[in-house]
Order: structure tokens, then sequence, then C-alpha cells
């Protein structure tokens, strides 16, 4: 068995393989030099035009967009397998890269500058009326964006903005309540290209002011210290217990999460030393790797920065973001406690030790090694707490991890570091930039359509015909049909939402399931916050959910385990993921800031919630204080689902039959003592 911790080269090559955003090819020498500059360029003017420019909104975004598509037609091949590591020669060909791909890199710069740089008088005089110079450029950026989302995150994306975009286009012969009049491309162009409402919208928006920042934040936050900081304090925390190095991947990931919206990158991180720890005292490949894909997943759900969707619910929503993060606290510990519950009764079923003190550092020298890369966290914390906007927060943790960087006594930040942190922090932005450009089209066609109402409508006609259906089987006869209506509702959501979600960056996956899902969950009368939250999570899940469970593959790679079997068993530990939405749909109280906020609603549906979790672990786990049969592990699922909208009489209830299996638990543990 293998429990050597991997090098740094495998932990990049197994990124490298598993995440589609990260598979940048090799440049030659000197292009190698040009891009990093470019790199180093581009987070020094988001810097800059975030905390101390005044930059006009219309051409920061196209500044940026200019960036991510030229830079993601050199940086990715147009194939990858092919690409990757393949050196090009010839005479269509300099530094490794076809003339083809510098062609279109120039063309995208020239395409998104055009439309800011124009003057307001002229811009203002195309909307609505574009000339055909106008449509030729906004067709070139429109085509680029596909093929840069294609290269960059893989060909799910472009693909549905393909389908939309037709759905633009042939509107009147879509079917039943989709059949809308259609437009022409010259009005699909002006609506895409010229207004606000496409690839200069929201998404690219949000991308251009906060998230560049927080990604660029999170990678100065990992090289002072901070991330080693975590793990190391998560292995004094959890170390000892039993099955120690799994609680630890628990612990250290959602620690990592506080700074990292990449599960991947937080699989890699923390996977690299928790994963070999957990095969070394006696959990099986797969469910090593499972622990740390299903705990790092997390990290997008985990505050203050919870991938990019924090910011893009403060523009939609219009709150601060300090509603939004508290919002996310509760939901994210439920997740934790549940993998936690399972790894506990895994370890107790396995008989499995906890780390010994040799193999875990002191708490004292944790501390005096890295105490001062806390200073970054907790700034940024405190800025955002104090009602400062995301950006200015983000800017000044920036200048405080720099400042850290230079003060530590050991590991010192050189100039050189900082260089490398700029261009790293710029390359890691460009598939999620190019992913949120690509998901302008597609918004743009729901406000274009109107789409989302539609099929809102459809989901809801489909979800009441299924209550009606089973309305009158006992016990669901019990609920009412608009009860009923909202629960299918929800189901048939959450499966879209996992689908969408399968190859596509969670960020892109929540803006357009919020686009065409939210008014469906709008018209059930659930608050808009609740809504995102509820397609929000379910997105994020993806990362966890085979055929396409992309976390969990990576963490295969480095568990050298069977990729399927350990995304099926992450996807088993994440369960609590899968019901956790449920629970705050039917108690929104969960989310702390909701409009019908009650304390004594919040401590039950909270009690509630954690019985609810731990329960479907034990049935999931098939183990409580000992092995259960088959029907007692189905008798307790059925009963965990009963804590999903919790109150006093159906907890109740939940106890009254669960009790005898508790009692025969007890019984058969004391007898075998």
């Amino acid at each position: 068995m293998n429990n050597q911790i991997p090098t740094e080269k495998e932990l990049e090559e197994i990124e490298k393989n598993y995440d589609p955003q990260l598979s940048f090819r090799k440049l030659g020498v000197k292009l190698e030099v040009l891009v990093s500059l470019l790199l180093v360029l581009m987070s020094v003017y988001h810097f800059w035009a975030s905390g101390f420019g005044l930059v006009r909104e219309v051409l920061h975004r196209g500044i940026h967009i200019s960036f991510v598509l030229a830079l993601v037609f050199l940086l990715f091949g147009w194939n990858k397998k092919e690409d990757l590591n393949k050196t090009n020669k010839g005479y269509f060909y300099f530094q490794n890269i076809s003339i083809l791909d510098y062609i279109f890199a120039f063309l995208a710069v020239g395409s998104a500058l055009y439309l800011p740089f124009l003057p307001s008088k002229e811009l203002a005089s195309i909307v609505g009326n574009p000339g055909l110079l106008d449509v030729f450029i906004g067709s070139v950026l429109i085509v680029l964006t596909l093929e840069a989302a294609r290269r960059s995150v893989g060909p799910t994306l472009p693909i549905i903005a393909i389908i939309f975009t037709l759905f633009a286009l042939f509107g009147p012969l879509a079917p039943g309540a989709l059949k809308h009049g259609g437009t022409s491309w010259l009005g699909f162009v002006n609506h895409i290209y010229i207004t606000n409402q496409g690839v200069y919208g929201i998404a690219v928006g949000v991308m251009a002011q906060y998230v560049f920042l927080f990604i660029l934040f999170g990678v100065l936050a990992t090289k002072v210290g901070l991330g080693k900081l975590f793990i190391d304090l998560a292995m004094v925390v959890a170390g000892r217990f039993s099955g120690g190095p799994a609680k630890v991947a628990i612990f250290s990931s959602a620690f990592m999460g506080t700074i990292s919206g990449s599960s991947i990158a937080n699989t890699v991180t923390t996977g690299s030393l928790t994963i070999p720890a957990m095969k070394k005292i006696g959990y099986p490949a797969h469910f090593a790797g499972a622990v740390e894909a299903a705990s790092s997943t997390g990290g997008q759900i985990t505050p203050p920065i919870l991938g990019a969707a924090a910011f893009i619910m403060v523009e939609y929503l219009e709150i601060p973001l300090k509603d939004i993060l508290a919002a996310a606290l509760i939901p994210a510990l439920l997740h934790y406690f549940g993998i936690f519950i399972m790894v506990h009764l895994e370890a107790k079923k396995l008989g499995l030790r906890g780390l010994e003190d040799k193999e875990m550092p002191k708490f004292f020298y944790v501390l005096k090694e890295n105490w001062l890369s806390l200073i970054p966290l907790f700034i940024l914390v405190y800025f955002i707490l104090s009602g400062k906007t995301p950006d200015f927060a983000a800017i000044y943790a920036i200048i405080s991890c720099v400042v850290v960087g230079i003060l530590k006594p050991k590991n010192k930040l050189t100039l050189k570091d900082l260089f490398n942190c700029f261009a790293s922090g710029a390359k890691n932005t460009l598939a999620v930039g190019a992913a949120a450009i690509c998901v302008g089209i597609i918004v743009g066609v729901v406000t274009l359509t109107g789409v989302g109402f539609r099929l809102g409508f459809v989901v809801l006609q489909t979800a009441g015909d299924i209550g009606i259906f089973f309305g009158n089987i006992w016990p669901i006869s019990y609920f009412s049909l608009e009860e009923l209506t909202l629960f299918f509702s929800l189901i048939l959501i959450a499966i879209s939402c996992i689908i969408m979600g399968a190859g596509i960056p969670t960020t892109a996956t929540y803006i357009i399931l919020v686009a065409v899902a939210a008014p469906a969950l709008a018209q059930l009368n659930i608050e808009p916050l609740v809504a995102h939250f509820f397609v929000f999570y379910y997105g994020v899940l993806a990362d966890i959910t085979p055929p396409v469970a992309l976390a969990a593959y990576a963490a295969s790679g480095i568990a050298k385990s069977n990729p399927f079997q350990t995304g099926n068993t992450a996807f088993r530990l994440g369960i609590a993921k899968a019901l956790v939405p449920f629970v705050f749909v039917f108690s929104p109280s969960l989310l702390l800031i909701t409009d019908d906020f009650n304390l004594i609603t919040l401590l039950i549906t909270l009690l509630g919630a954690m019985i609810g979790i731990a329960l479907i672990g034990i049935a999931f786990s098939g183990y409580w204080f000992k092995p259960l049969s088959v029907l007692e592990r189905w008798i307790i699922g059925i009963v965990s689902l009963f804590f999903v909208a919790p109150g006093i009489k159906t907890m109740i209830f939940g106890f009254i039959v669960i009790s005898p299996i508790f009692i025969l638990q007890i019984m058969n543990k004391k007898i075998k003592n």
C-alpha cells in the first residue's frame, strides 16, 4: 500500500489532470516570460482599479474581458490531451502556439474594448439600433467567448449557451409554454453585446470587481503560511481521536475553505497530507479520498469567500455581504457535522486509532511559527463585518498579506514570490472568468425571452401533476396539494441543479440556475435569499456527484483509488449537504437573516436538522453503537426525513419510531461488553 505523501510536482499533475481550469499548455521560453508579465499586469490593474482607480463600469469590464480571453487563447490549447505537454513546431507555430491562436487573442482584445472606448453619445445611439460593424464585432466576441469557455472549462457550458442562443432565435418553434416570438441575429447581438444584460453583465462585473481580488488574496494567504497553519491546527484539534486523520481532513478543509473557493485546489492542498495519513491507520483508499473530497467541497459554502457566489448574491439581492455570510454559516457547519458523524461511525466500525503524539505537531510551536498569517484573515473578516464593500476588504487583506510576508521571521515573502503570486492569482481566474463571460450569453437570453418564468410554470405544473398522482397514497395523503407541489418542485429543481452542475464551474452553474430556477421558487413564495441558497447548494453538490465528480476524482489521484468508487463514497459522505437545503426552505430561520426569523424556531430547526443529519449518517454507514440490520437502516433513513421540516410533533414521532432500535443497540452493546 502506497501511503507516501505526493511530491509537489505530482500534486500539480493531479490538478492538471482533474481540473480543466488548470490545464495550461506548455509555452516557449520567450512567450512564457511575456505571458507571466501579462498575468502580473492583470493582477496589478485589478488591484489598482478596484482599490484606488476610478474606471467606468463598462470600461473596467471590457478590460477584464480582454485580459481573460486573450490569455485563455495563449494558455489553453485547442485540445487538452494533445496540447498539454506537446511541443508544436512548424511554419504556422511560434513559441509552441499556432498563429491562429494569436489572431484569436488579438481579435478578443479588439472586440472586448471596441464598445467601452466608443464615445458616450455614439454608444447611446447604437443601443437598439446597431450598425453592421457593431453587429460584426459583437458576433466575433460572442464566438470567441464560446471557444474560450470550451477550452478552459470544457464543452458543456458553451453547448448550453448555443442551445439558449438557438432558443432565442427560433422561439416560435419552441414547444408549449416555452414558445415565444423569437428575435433576429441583429436583435440578439444588440441585447447580448451592446446592453449590460449579456457579456458585460453582472457576472463579469462581479468577477472583475470582487472575485479576482479574493482569488488573489487566497493565493497570497496560502503563500504566507495560512494554509499550513490551518492544517497543523486541525491536526492538533482532531488528530488524537478515533480515526484522527479523517477528522483532521474535515477540520483542515473547513479552515482552508475560508480562503479558497475551489473544491479541487482544497482537495489537493489538504489531501496531500490527510489522505496518506488516513490510509496509514487503516482507512480504505477510496474512503480516504472520499472524505477529503466531501470535506473540500464544503469550502465553496464556507464563509467568508463562498467561491464567487457570495458576491453574485450581493449584486442580485442587493444586501450586504456580511448578511450573506451570516446566512451561510449554520448550513456550512451542518455540512461538516454530517461528514464528521459518518467519519466517526466508520472509524468506530473499523476500530481505527487516532494519531500518536509523535505524529502530531505541538500547538504552541504551530502558533509560534505561523501566527502572523492569521492577521490578513482577521482584517478581511473585520472589514466585511464592519460594513465595508467586499473589494475594500480584499484590498487591505492583500496589503496585509504582503506586510506579513515581509515581517515573518522565516520564509519571508521575496519580490520573486510576490511576482509569482500575482501571476498565479491571475492564472487561477482565467477559466472562471471565461465561464462568467459565457454565462452572460445565457443570462442575456433569459432576460430577452423571459424563459425563466416559462420554465418556472412548467416546473410547477409538473410538480403539481406528480403531487396529484401520489396525493391519494397514505401517508402522503396527510399533506396538502400545495405542500406536495412545493416538495416535488424542490426535488425537480435539485435534480436540475446537479445535472447542470456536471462539468460546469460552480459559480457559472449558480448564475444560470438563479436565472432559470429561481423564478419557479419565487412563484412558490420562497424568499429570494432562500431560493438563491437552495440553488447554490445543489450546484456545489455536483463536485462530488458521479459521473462528473471532479473533486472526488482529484482525491482518487492522490489516494490511488478507483475514481468512480471514490465519487460514490464522497456523495454518500456529503449526503447531508443534500438534506440541508430542504431544511432551510421549510425552516428559513436557519439562514438567520430571513424576514420571519425567530430564535425559538431556529433552535428547534437546528436541533432537528442535527438529529436528522446524524440519523441519515447512521443509516448510510450501517453502524450506530453496533452494526445495523438492513431493515433497521431503512427505518432510520426514512425517519431522518421527518426532521427535514422539524417541529415538535414530527420530532416526537421520529423519536418514538427509532427508540426501539436505540434500546436494542444499547442492550446488545452491554451484553457484548
